[in-house]
C-alpha cells in the first residue's frame, strides 16, 4: 500500500477531513474513482475483522457508573474464578467502545486482570455503527469532561469486591493520550501504557506517580514528534519509563481491524511487553 494513502487515511481520521475531501484526495492518489473505491476496503477499519479472544474462562458484563455529564457505560472482563484482581482500564480510540476494544479487554482478563473499558461516547448515546458519525461525535466531547469521566472509573473500581486496589491503564490513539493524562491526574495509578498517543503537557509530567510504557509506530510522524520532549521530562523527573518504536509500523499498528495499518509482529510484541509491564507493577 502506498504510504501516502495510509497517511491520508490517518489525516482523515484524526484531523479530521470531511468524507468528500478524503475521497477527492484518494482519487487523486489512486488515479480514478474506481481505483479509489477498490482501495477503500483495504484501508478502512472493519469491526468484522476483530479477533475473538477465548472467553470461556472469563466473567464478562456491561456496567454503568456516574459520569460528570451523564451516565457512563463500560465493558468488564475478568477471570471467572472469584477473587480480587489488579484492575486495568482499557481506553479506546476515537471511535468509542467497539468489538475490537472489548476483545482487548478479554485479552487483559485472560492474562489475569480485571479489565474495564469505558465508553467516552456514553453521554452522547453510545457508539454509533457508522465510524464517520462516531468521529463526529468525538468532536462534541469536552476534553475536561472526558478526562473526569475516565478518572471516575477508578472511584467505581474502588466499590468492586473483585478489585484489589492496584490500578493500571492502557490506551490506543485517543486512548493513548488519555492514558498519559490519567497518569498525570490519578495518583493511585501504578502503571500507564500508551499506544501511539499524544503526549501530556511537559509541565505536567512532574505530577506522574505511575510507571510509564510507550509504544509508537516508526512511520507515525504526527504523534512521534512529541516523543523527545516527553522522554526528556520523564528522565528529568525520575519517572520509570520504557519507550519502544516499531520500525516500519504505522499509527494504529495494534488494531487488527485496520487491514493496511495492522502489523501483526509489532502488535504481538507490544502486547507481550504491555502484559509484562503490568506484571511488574501491578502484581
Amino acid at each position: 500500500m502506498d504510504q501516502r494513502i495510509i497517511n491520508l487515511y490517518d489525516e482523515y481520521t484524526h484531523i479530521p477531513l470531511s468524507r468528500s475531501e478524503f475521497l477527492r484526495r484518494l482519487v487523486m492518489l489512486t488515479g480514478s474513482t474506481a481505483a479509489a473505491l477498490a482501495v477503500l476496503p483495504m484501508i478502512e477499519v472493519n469491526q468484522a475483522h476483530a479477533a475473538v479472544t477465548k472467553s470461556e474462562d472469563l466473567f464478562t458484563e456491561y456496567i454503568r457508573y456516574a459520569g460528570v455529564n451523564g451516565e457512563m457505560q463500560a465493558y468488564v472482563a475478568r477471570p471467572k474464578a472469584e477473587g480480587k484482581y489488579p484492575a486495568v482500564v482499557i481506553i479506546h480510540e476515537n471511535r468509542g467502545l467497539n468489538a475490537h476494544i472489548e476483545d482487548v479487554a478479554r485479552r487483559a482478563a485472560n492474562a489475569g486482570y480485571l479489565a474495564i473499558a469505558p465508553n467516552a461516547l456514553a453521554p452522547l448515546g453510545g457508539t454509533p455503527a457508522n465510524e464517520d458519525e462516531a468521529r463526529t461525535k468525538f468532536q462534541q466531547l469536552k476534553a475536561e469532561d472526558s478526562l473526569q469521566n475516565f478518572i471516575r472509573v477508578f472511584d467505581y473500581l474502588g466499590t468492586r469486591k473483585d478489585s484489589n486496589g492496584k490500578y493500571g491503564c492502557v490506551g490506543f490513539c485517543w486512548g493513548g493520550a488519555m492514558a498519559n493524562n490519567l497518569a498525570v491526574n490519578v495518583p493511585s495509578l501504578k502503571a500507564a501504557v500508551a499506544f501511539y498517543g499524544r503526549q501530556p503537557e511537559v509541565k505536567d509530567v512532574e505530577k506522574i506517580k505511575a510507571a510509564i510504557q510507550l509504544h509508537y509506530g516508526g512511520l507515525d510522524e504526527r504523534v512521534n514528534a512529541g516523543i523527545p520532549a516527553y522522554e526528556e521530562a520523564l528522565k528529568k523527573n525520575n519517572i520509570p519509563y520504557e519507550v519502544y518504536i516499531y520500525e516500519g509500523a504505522n499509527h494504529a499498528f495494534h488494531n487488527d481491524t485496520a487491514p493496511t495499518r495492522y502489523n501483526e509482529a509489532a502488535a504481538k510484541l507490544a502486547w507481550s511487553r504491555t502484559i509484562g509491564f503490568f506484571g511488574k507493577y501491578l502484581k
